[in-house]
């Protein structure tokens, strides 16, 4: 297969072949594997490779996947649905804010050390440059998460140039309606579980980015998944080609 230039700069210097590399991701990314797992897993295919490489590994090429998956990432629905969960860093409780649409595909996310409105407000901010405005969001009974989305729809109203009026953004509140994004947090749950809590803000962030990315690949929401049903490790090879 054919490496394009930035590619060959990227794994440039590395002591391990790329198929190696983005194999180990993958799968601690994907699957219940520790470090460790994929240390041994390796050396029964006759690689030594130690399982603090792998985890540099996760941590070096997960922004840079997600950031190439969001380049070639399908449009979504222009109705949301926005929730936070909490994930343990260093033994303290931080916060993934998360927003998927009305067809269950991941809008946005973004982790952060506090629950606050400065954290929702950033998130929401983020969501609406990279989406566009959505017609309706749906929450919780979060004053904090309404808040937000009163101010930044309003500062998106001040900063639009298009000259028209634009309807303002429609919330929901509502328990019951929302189930839908918590039913959603639980594959990234699920996957971080075993980790038993990140040890840094940092390694948290980017590696919660890629266990975000496989997730949106199992839904399909890259534009070159389409209809063909390609499989979590076609889907893998095509975007890092």
């Amino acid at each position: 297969m054919a490496v394009s230039v930035a590619e060959e700069r990227v794994f440039k210097g590395r002591h391990f072949d790329r198929s190696v590399i983005l194999l180990c991701v993958r799968w601690y990314l994907a699957y219940n594997l520790s470090l460790r797992n994929l240390e041994e897993m390796m050396a029964e295919r006759g690689i030594s490779v130690d399982h603090a490489t792998v985890g540099r590994w996760v941590v070096r090429y997960s922004p840079e996947l997600l950031e190439l998956f969001n380049r070639r990432k399908r449009p979504v629905s222009r109705k949301w649905h926005v929730d936070e969960t909490y994930i343990k860093v260093r033994g303290r409780w931080m916060y993934l804010y998360r927003a998927i649409d009305s067809n269950g595909d991941t809008v946005e996310f973004w982790f952060s050390e506090r629950r606050n409105l400065a954290a929702a407000k950033r998130f929401l901010g983020k969501a609406l440059k990279r989406h566009g405005r959505p017609e309706r969001i749906v929450i919780d009974g979060s004053q904090t998460n309404r808040e937000a989305i009163l101010f930044c729809d309003a500062t998106s109203r001040l900063e639009d140039r298009s000259g028209g009026k634009l309807k303002p953004i429609g919330i929901r509140q509502s328990q019951y309606l929302n189930n839908r994004i918590e039913q959603d947090h639980r594959a990234i749950k699920r996957r971080v579980r075993p980790m038993l809590g990140f040890k840094s803000v940092d390694s948290a962030r980017m590696i919660l980015g890629g266990i975000e990315l496989i997730h949106m690949m199992r839904k399909g929401q890259a534009k070159y998944a389409g209809n063909s049903r390609l499989s979590l490790a076609d889907q893998f090879e095509q975007l890092a080609a």
